[in-house]
């Protein structure tokens, strides 16, 4: 008969005496102990100053747990809470504590300013250790779903349809209760008689939400007009630019800051644009934004100072696809001595593979627009511009596919602009590992 290994599952197993002894010594689990255990997490301990009430679990581990979940695309705090019962990893990191979910989820909303200003620190580490070079960025944008439905979203023009449709319905009710009041306090017996009816307090939550989007999106349009008539010239500012929101513009009643955007896909979602500069020869992502603008074009200048100032360097080359080009970007770039490869135009890769490379002297009165196309187009452009299509977007794909960042758990553009940043940390962290970074002790 064949002889199997002994199975015997209810024997009691006496584990190692040391959580150092439960998994390889060159798990990814000890390297995020390692790593987070030398950065700075000060913000996060001067928080707690309160010395009454039950001792709060340590910044430290919970930091731990939370970049380690990230690095393993799990977001949910209900599944990390049951990850630090199941899994040797969680247990590790954890030293076989076990938070409970709403505790683990107020760690990252109440610390998460402090968690999106870790990327600079791994920026930092991932430049030490010699993985930031800068010689090229890449940079790109993608849509990421904020946590509300576009189905949630009112526009202006029917916002004041919706406003005037419920007054006339609360007024046309407060007038009913008027003309049977006498009843009405008949059967309210022992009541004060003043509560608010349900029907009409749910109306009047309604009305009050209709109208604070309708002010925003028009004090929006009143500082749009005020910046668009401060560029104007002169002779040209007698006419006053309209302070009326356009009617098809949106507000989401769920998430306010979030915005209707288009997505990779072609598909219209409610969400946010997050931005990252990577460098080409490591994928360390040496800058990070999110906004709530769909257009990538304002984003450029602004990741650029962040690069310089996060790693005190200006990158020599920045590549960037055609939504990033305006003019403007291109003599920022030039006045800071960054040599530029954006197209100036969408372009299919068919064109890539079948344009002809331009021949002859650069005519002299080409507009910055067309020197633009013709350096991209050119042997050494294509080469160059194509580092953008290995470097940032696999970065891109890594995050969102690979790590789960499907849709954004918190809302708020600020909450939603750390947790993106955060992301992007722990990416770094991930990099470091990958290329044998050792922690000091």
């Amino acid at each position: 008969m064949k002889t199997f290994r002994p199975y015997q599952p209810n024997q009691t197993l006496l584990l190692p005496p040391s959580l150092g002894d439960w998994l390889p010594k060159d798990h990814l689990a000890y390297f995020i102990s390692e790593v987070v255990e030398q950065l700075d997490l000060s913000d996060i301990y001067r928080a707690y100053q309160e010395e009454r009430g039950y001792p709060p679990y340590d910044p430290l581990m919970m930091v731990k747990i939370w970049v380690y979940a990230y690095a393993k695309g799990i977001r949910s705090s209900r599944k990390i809470a049951a990850a630090l019962h199941e899994d040797v990893a969680f247990r590790v990191l954890a030293a076989n504590q076990q938070p409970s979910f709403s505790t683990l989820a107020l760690f990252r909303r109440r610390h998460h300013e402090a968690l999106g200003k870790l990327l600079v620190q791994t920026v930092r580490l991932a430049q030490k250790s010699g993985l930031v070079h800068l010689k090229q960025v890449a940079v790109d944008g993608t849509k990421v779903k904020a946590n509300a439905s576009k189905h949630s979203a009112m526009s202006y023009a029917r916002m004041k349809e919706e406003e005037q449709r419920l007054q006339a319905e609360i007024e046309r009710y407060l007038h009913e209760v008027e003309a049977v009041d006498r009843e009405e306090d008949e059967a309210l017996g022992d009541r004060r008689g003043d509560e608010l009816p349900a029907e009409l307090a749910d109306r009047q939550k309604r009305l009050e939400a209709i109208r604070r989007a309708k002010a925003e999106l028009e004090e929006e349009a009143r500082q749009r007009a005020q910046e668009e008539e401060s560029k104007r010239p002169a002779v040209r500012r007698r006419r006053k630019a309209s302070v009326q929101p356009k009617a098809k513009a949106q507000r989401n009643f769920t998430d306010p800051d979030s915005r209707i955007m288009l997505s990779s896909d072609k598909a219209y979602i409610q969400g946010y644009n997050a931005q990252l500069a990577v460098d080409v020869s490591s994928q360390i992502i040496v800058a990070s934004d999110l906004t709530n603008q769909a257009r990538d074009v304002g984003h450029l200048m602004p990741l650029i100072e962040q690069v310089e100032a996060n790693t005190g360097q200006r990158p020599d080359q920045l590549l960037a696809d055609a939504g990033y080009y305006s003019e403007r970007n291109g003599e920022a770039l030039e006045l800071r001595g960054i040599e530029a490869f954006i197209p100036p135009y969408k372009v299919k890769h068919s064109v890539w593979r079948d344009a002809p490379y331009p021949k002859g002297r650069i005519p002299r009165n080409l507009s910055a627009r067309d020197r633009m196309w013709r350096k991209v187009l050119s042997k050494r452009g294509r080469e160059t511009y194509k580092l953008r299509h290995t470097s940032v977007e696999p970065v891109i794909g890594q995050i969102k596919w690979a790590r789960n960042l499907t849709q954004f758990t918190l809302r708020g553009l600020a909450k939603v602009r750390s947790l993106w940043r955060f992301d992007c940390a722990v990416h770094n962290l991930l990099k470091l590992y990958r290329a044998g970074y050792q922690p000091q002790g």
